[in-house]
């Protein structure tokens, strides 16, 4: 059962937004978002980072300044993600205006869809929820935090050849990465220790470790997850015959692939993870090499979210 939000005054924000997210519709979002909050009375500072880097840099400063009652990010998950590194931790309530194309963790709190005129209100209103965050630091000894899921397994080695082809753009290039990956199919083999105690060996296609249940647009990977339970979820996917696989992957979006005999579900504070020549990604984004540790964060991120 989620904590009740705590009321927060939001007398001043920054909002900050990637004009690229949703095939550029985020820019729009943003404008309606802007008048909105202007008109519910709140003082709107507004700022779009020339790249992701510089971003960061934008929603770092916030946070060190003191000087708004939020931050909100226009745009999709990826766009959450990157504020996620600079609110961690900080106390200092994030808002979405979702305008991306997967928009999982708005979708996980109810955040308004579609709406921004909507997503302004509930900034205003100032509920914010305490929620948990997961921390993965990679084998280069970088380390990042996420909200969402994170990837290890078949869907990183599709992330990575996407990541590497400059043809075709978009989903389809995530398509044709993902064919191109089944033609080489392999068993991953896994050595995962859970809370420094089970330890778990096994050849897997893939593994997610969720805060939350979604990812890639609403693919229900961890339909059991909690982002306020202080645990992550782990669901793990022996490797099966490719034509197995394929049948296998439409049960994701309803979440009923947990029931299949070659899923294991498990929950943990701490994993160690071990999978060679493996990537993974946090929020969609490339966190680095296994071996990994990850953890939970509990109660470290702090979102203004629906009544």
């Amino acid at each position: 059962m989620r904590p009740e939000p705590e009321r927060r005054t939001i007398g001043t924000v920054l909002v900050l937004t990637n004009p690229a997210a949703g095939s550029g519709g985020a820019a729009r979002a943003a404008g309606t978002a802007l008048a909105r909050l202007r008109e519910l009375g709140i003082d709107v500072r507004s700022a779009a980072g020339t790249d992701a880097a510089d971003s960061l840099r934008l929603a770092r400063e916030a946070v060190r300044d003191g000087a708004v009652d939020a931050l909100v990010v226009v745009g999709g998950d990826g766009m959450i993600a990157l504020a996620v590194q600079a609110l961690a931790g900080s106390g200092l309530p994030l808002g979405v205006v979702p305008s991306g194309t997967g928009n999982d963790l708005a979708r996980e709190f109810g955040l308004p869809l579609g709406d921004p005129r909507a997503a302004a209100e509930v900034v205003a209103r100032g509920l914010a929820l305490r929620v948990d965050t997961g921390r993965i630091t990679t084998a280069d000894g970088a380390s990042r935090y996420f909200a969402s899921v994170l990837a290890i397994g078949f869907d990183s080695l599709v992330s990575d050849r996407a990541n590497r082809m400059s043809w075709p753009r978009g989903r389809m290039k995530y398509n044709l990465a993902m064919v191109r990956e089944l033609a080489g199919l392999r068993p991953i083999p896994f050595r995962l220790v859970l809370d420094g105690d089970e330890t778990v060996e096994k050849e897997l296609a893939l593994a997610s470790v969720g805060n939350t249940r979604s990812y890639g647009g609403g693919m229900l990977i961890c339909p059991g997850a909690d982002p306020c339970d202080g645990r992550l979820d782990l669901t793990l996917v022996e490797a099966m015959p490719r034509a197995k696989l394929v049948r296998f992957f439409p049960t994701v979006f309803k979440g009923t692939h947990v029931r299949h005999s070659a899923v294991a579900v498990h929950r943990a504070a701490r994993v160690r993870v071990e999978a060679p020549g493996i990537n993974a990604y946090a929020d969609g984004d490339l966190a680095g090499p296994l071996p990994a540790e990850i953890e939970v964060v509990p109660a470290s991120l702090s979102l203004l979210v629906p009544a």
